[in-house]
């Protein structure tokens, strides 16, 4: 589940605080909407928007953003049980013709048009504004509870520094020592894992269900205010602040993988565990479910549909290459699951041989992986605090990256929106970023409660699982079907010289849509209610999860509607304007960040 973010308002837009200078020395004409002065300014007129300072850092922000927990606590497993090395076949047909194409696509839009996701789709696609806007919503909403698995990381390395781990024996106050194993047990076994209690008894302290929220876990309570101070501090100066952040957040996780994956070869049993791993099973490819996990995975993973990776390529120079950006970025995430895999299966063939279990009994994925199994591993590995404490920086850091993306997404969309009204308000973008993390950490309250891990259990299945699907569809169809692939190409060409090869083409037009819709349907066809291990949650929980999912994708229909009613004529001519882009095309040496506004007083940038 990178940063970036529509600081600032679009081609031939200035940023909310060059407007309120303007408007304070030059009296604007009554009526006059601060926030539609292009109307009155040079058709191509441009302010002077902040950029990475150096391409490595954006290549470096996307990498961090595609990289996140998922491709540890999720690949791995999920490529075992979709045929070993035979899913290897899939996933990369997936790559090669759905997530590579989207992902350039995604960085030509933000590039091209230097907008964040809800005004760059509104000028690509009026009718289907709504997009845009439900990607800020649904980031809203991970917002609230993606940093929940943050507070976790914190409260486990913050425990890895005890003289004996604290997940290592039964002898600890939370233990229900009757029901306690000192090391795995198998998924037959009717005994718990001390770390296995740890979690559950210690961290969680859980309850029986979502109806009994239990209180505030107070010990979390002031990790998530950590864990926002620390999302804080590295997003509010923007790419300023971010730029040099993600040279250690995207970085580190790889010094820890390789060291882990260099220590845990030479276990015993680590080679069964990555033999498990990568034995093919070709029969697995006749399965069409495999294939669509594949493609859903690579969708996931590289964070399509979510928005950053617009507002990421909004900051570049206009003439970045965007295609070298793609193809490092892609292929960086496709190798850190692979990577990720052998290290997490190395391990478990260790526990398989330490508990004499079948790997089978010890391999899974989510949390349960990252919060049990793999603490129970360092129990018995030499020098276990520095281990454990190494792993749970690393999760700290892959969370993070995701994490400033999504928040940033927010704040962005407010000022693009509301643009002076809100820094009137606020007076500095500093205080807008306080005033939207500070409403993130307390939405987050109800997760961090005894009973939250059923809350955040019903939030993440119907936001990253339920309505991410329909808001990518509706991504591509706007661009690729009603925007059109040649519209793409021109926009790519202007930038880089030249149009995209026949392969994205092609791809745009035909394979990526159709791929994406059946990927779509098959997520509706499996739909499952919410569950948590063996917990069922109510039907009422479900009406909420699903209130919760409609929250993005109701902008949808909502954004449309609204284009249409402030359009004019009939209703098939206001549909018909609805369908007409907004974006400039016409300028072939449409280079942005080298324009200067006629209007020398609004040259301020409101990082300043």
């Amino acid at each position: 589940m990178g940063l970036g973010a529509e600081n600032t308002i679009s081609r031939g837009k200035v940023s909310a605080a060059a407007i309120e200078v303007y408007l304070d020395q030059t009296d604007a004409l009554p009526g006059t909407d601060p926030r539609r002065l292009d109307n009155t300014m040079p058709e191509k007129a441009e302010e002077e928007r902040p950029t990475w300072g150096r391409n490595l850092e954006f290549i470096l922000a996307s990498v961090g953003y595609a990289v996140g927990l998922g491709n540890v606590w999720r690949f791995p497993y999920l490529c075992y049980r979709s045929g070993g090395g035979a899913f290897l076949i899939p996933y990369f047909t997936m790559l090669l013709l759905c997530g590579i194409p989207l992902l350039f696509m995604e960085f030509a839009i933000g590039q091209y048009t230097r907008l964040g996701p809800v005004h760059a789709l509104a000028k690509i696609c009026p009718l289907l504004k709504g997009v845009g806007v439900a990607t800020t919503v649904i980031s809203f909403l991970m917002c609230t509870y993606y940093n929940v698995i943050i507070t976790w990381a914190l409260y486990y390395f913050l425990n890895s520094f005890w003289t004996t781990l604290p997940w290592q024996s039964c002898n600890n106050s939370w233990n229900a020592v009757e029901n306690c194993s000192s090391g795995l047990t198998g998924n037959a076994s009717n005994l718990q894992s001390a770390s296995q209690q740890f979690f559950d008894r210690k961290l969680l302290e859980k309850t029986d269900g979502i109806e009994e929220a239990g209180g505030v876990r107070w010990e979390l309570f002031g990790l998530l205010l950590v864990a926002w101070a620390i999302v804080y501090l590295c997003i509010f100066k923007g790419v300023k602040s971010t730029g040099k952040v993600v040279y250690f957040t995207a970085l580190f996780p790889y010094f820890v993988l390789f060291a882990l994956l260099i220590n845990n070869v030479q276990l015993p049993g680590a080679v069964n565990g990555i033999i498990y791993f990568l034995t093919p099973v070709w029969g697995k490819l006749l399965e069409v479910q495999v294939w669509v996990n594949a493609a859903a995975q690579v969708f996931n993973s590289i964070g399509i549909g979510f928005g950053s990776m617009i507002s990421l390529a909004s900051y570049n120079k206009f003439n970045n290459n965007i295609l070298r950006d793609t193809i490092i970025v892609a292929l960086t995430n496709s190798a850190t699951s692979i990577l990720a895999g052998f290290v997490i299966f190395s391990a478990i063939g260790y526990m398989a041989h330490v508990h004499n279990l079948p790997v089978d009994d010890i391999a899974t994925d989510g949390p349960g992986l990252v919060f049990v199994v793999y603490p129970e591993v360092f129990s018995t590995m030499p020098v276990p605090q520095l281990w454990a404490a190494l792993f749970f920086l690393m999760l700290l850091c892959l969370g993070l990256d995701s994490q400033f993306s999504m928040a940033e997404v927010a704040v962005t969309y407010v000022v693009d929106e509301f643009g002076v009204k809100v820094l009137r308000i606020f007076k500095r973008r500093e205080l807008l970023v306080l005033a939207v993390c500070s409403a993130c950490f307390l939405f987050g309250i109800p997760h961090i409660t005894r009973g939250g891990i059923y809350v955040f259990q019903l939030m993440d299945h119907y936001t990253a699982v339920v309505s991410l699907m329909f808001l990518a569809f509706f991504e591509v169809l706007a661009v690729c079907w009603i925007f059109g692939v040649s519209r793409i190409s021109k926009m790519i060409r202007i930038m880089l010289g030249k149009e995209p090869n026949l392969f994205f083409r092609l791809n745009w037009m035909v394979a990526t849509p159709l791929l994406v819709l059946v990927i779509l349907v098959s997520s509706i066809a499996q739909y499952s209610p919410a569950h948590y291990g063996k917990y069922v949650f109510p039907a009422w929980a479900n009406v909420v999860g699903w209130g919760i999912s409609l929250l993005s994708i109701v902008c949808i229909p909502l954004g449309a509607l609204q284009e249409i009613w402030r359009n004019e004529g009939t209703l098939l001519q206001r549909i018909k304007h609805a369908l007409k882009p907004t974006i400039d095309l016409d300028a072939e040496d449409d280079h942005p960040e080298e324009k200067k506004l006629k209007f020398p007083l609004i040259t301020i940038n409101s990082h300043d």
